[in-house]
């Protein structure tokens, strides 16, 4: 699973083999912070503030304390063990970015997509890039304070989503909260290959 690279001396170091998953959604859905919940390291992010000249692109209605939004990407990193970490970019959720899409995809193990029940169908995009490209994914409903709630089964049956898609409950601040949704996807990825689902 990981290699050995070498340095000079000879000496070899063991790399460890890196899975990357996304973190998808639309605008204002929890990206960045869930990839901040996550990683163990600073996460990279590409946060800029909102400000009039995107009032023509950028619909806030429903989120409209956000002052910053994702211009490229978010990195964060989990190490499982000494041979696994996973590397985990959160999309851009603007239209205007998709062009970055297919090179964040690009080698993906899956993908979360994050789901506002305020702005519900913002996610469709995402559900249907992942779709079109035959790339497993989970829905993660992310919880916010004061938004209506809803069962799962209406929650899939609005995004009109596959049966053996998992969609589940989350809260994007939460560590232990993201962790499940990351294992839901794990699970899912080892069903759909036709391998065993890991234990944890």
């Amino acid at each position: 699973m990981d290699s050995v690279r070498f340095d000079r001396t000879g000496a070899g170091t063991r790399v460890p083999l890196a899975l990357k998953i996304l973190i998808a959604g639309g605008f204002g859905a929890g990206k960045t912070t869930l990839v901040s919940a996550l990683s163990e390291v600073r996460p990279l992010q590409t946060e800029e503030i909102l400000t009039g000249a995107g009032a023509d692109t950028d619909d806030i209605s429903g989120v409209e304390g956000k002052s910053t939004t994702t211009v490229a990407m978010d990195f964060g990193r989990i190490t499982i063990n000494e041979d696994l970490q996973l590397y985990l970019f959160g999309t851009p959720g603007q239209d205007r970015f998709w062009f970055l899409w297919d090179e964040l995809a690009f080698g993906a193990l899956g993908a979360v997509v994050l789901a506002d029940t305020r702005r519900l169908s913002d996610c469709f995009p995402s559900i249907d890039y992942f779709e079109q490209r035959g790339i497993p994914f989970v829905v993660g409903v992310n919880c916010f304070d004061g938004a209506r709630q809803y069962d799962l089964a209406t929650v899939r049956r609005a995004l009109d989503l596959d049966p053996e898609v998992p969609v589940l409950l989350c809260d994007a601040r939460d560590r232990q909260s993201g962790k499940l949704v990351l294992i839901g996807l794990v699970e899912h990825v080892a069903r759909q290959r036709g391998e065993p689902v890991p234990v944890a």
